[in-house]
């Protein structure tokens, strides 16, 4: 099980869940509206509060509080 990321803990609006491309635990990964491909882990577990837009984003989307 994968650990519940900061993004969550901290209830961004954009935060979208966990995603098991194979079915399993082996491919999970956590994603949200910015991050459709995972989230970066300095924002899901490090200290990153993902308030400026990420070098790896296609989008303009940022932490928001739902």
């Amino acid at each position: 099980m994968i650990a519940e990321p900061n993004c969550n803990k901290r209830d961004c609006k954009h935060f979208e869940g966990v995603k098991q491309p194979d079915g399993t635990e082996f491919t999970e990964f956590v994603y949200c509206t910015a991050f459709p491909d995972g989230i970066p882990y300095e924002i899901a577990y490090g200290d990153d509060k993902h308030l400026s837009r990420h070098e790896l984003q296609e989008n303009d989307i940022l932490f928001e509080k739902s």
